[in-house]
């Protein structure tokens, strides 16, 4: 089932497809969790998270004991592939059904394949989490939705990365975490963070440095049931420097949500800009900015210096390098 992209950043109203982007979040779980059950651990949980691929949203490579594995969310041909280092590979279709049955099979794909994953069943960071083997309630998928979802991803995970460049301090990668169901991109100052009171390991791990996150999150409801329901673009400081809340990024329709204490941008005031992708960015580097002046970051440090136009650019087609 090939797509049409009629445009490059298309609609995505949370109430059209709300059904089908809950059964997908439980789907990218069961997935995550196989990547968090087998993957080596690194810094603030980025081993766990999915990236958008050519196709969808792709897990690392993984190791398991007796069998190397790559896992994929093909969101064009709507199948989940399961490609293993000895030369095999299984699908299974992305159709409508119950969590309940899709994890069943899935474990039974990847019993097929030898390989041996152990998952915690309970999804995480959703209000009233539902074990996969008892969710009978999640089972609508709309391919039309969750092809649109994925170019909507493509078109800001190229957006975040083209804001990489600019900044020379340690970031991650642009990731989509599976729990918040969110695609992401974070900076650190270098700097360690105070630890947060009550925290649990997860969060501790997670902001145990000072940070600055934007990322594109598609809508819905937290695990303490507070609610957003459109896509959004948003931006927080953790912690956050005083006088953050107060900021003006200067993006048209941009609020700070002290519920959650970010900076939110409508994905629609984004797409229905000029220049989308230059609206998400001057979005994210306005926020970053007064994250980053406000918190008193080395930002000489941690920032490229802008280059000069008089300076070499890349190298055209066919161009010796010396």
């Amino acid at each position: 089932m090939a797509y049409e992209q009629a445009h490059p950043w298309p609609e995505l109203p949370l109430a059209a497809w709300r059904s089908t982007r809950d059964t997908l979040h439980m789907w990218t779980q069961i997935v995550g969790k196989t990547v968090l059950s087998s993957s080596a651990r690194q810094n603030h949980w980025w081993h766990t998270a999915l990236r958008v691929s050519s196709r969808g949203l792709a897990a690392p490579p993984l190791t398991f004991e007796r069998q190397a594995l790559d896992l994929e969310l093909d969101l064009v041909e709507h199948v989940l592939t399961f490609r293993t280092g000895d030369g095999r590979s299984m699908a299974m279709p992305l159709v409508p059904r119950t969590v309940r049955a899709f994890y069943q099979e899935y474990m039974a794909v990847l019993e097929a394949l030898g390989v041996e994953a152990h998952l915690w069943t309970v999804p995480v960071e959703v209000p009233d989490p539902i074990p996969f083997e008892q969710d009978d309630t999640h089972r609508d998928y709309d391919p039309a939705w969750a092809n649109r979802f994925w170019q909507v991803l493509r078109a800001c995970d190229a957006a975040l990365k083209d804001l990489a460049g600019s900044f020379v301090g340690k970031q991650s990668p642009v990731h989509f975490f599976w729990g918040s169901f969110d695609l992401t991109a974070t900076r650190f100052s270098g700097r360690r963070a105070s630890p947060r009171p009550g925290a649990d390991r997860v969060t501790r791990e997670a902001y145990s440095h000072e940070v600055i996150s934007f990322g594109f999150w598609p809508g819905g409801a937290t695990p303490t049931g507070i609610s957003v329901d459109e896509p959004v673009l948003y931006a927080y400081a953790a912690p956050e420097p005083p006088g953050f809340a107060e900021a003006r990024l200067g993006s048209p329709g941009a609020r700070y949500d002290a519920r959650l204490g970010e900076f939110l941008l409508p994905y629609d005031a984004v797409r229905s800009a000029r220049d989308p992708a230059g609206a998400a960015r001057a979005f994210f580097e306005s926020a970053y900015e007064a994250g980053a002046s406000l918190g008193a970051w080395d930002r000489a440090a941690l920032e490229r210096v802008a280059v000069s136009a008089s300076a070499p650019g890349p190298l055209a087609a066919g161009e010796p390098a010396h």
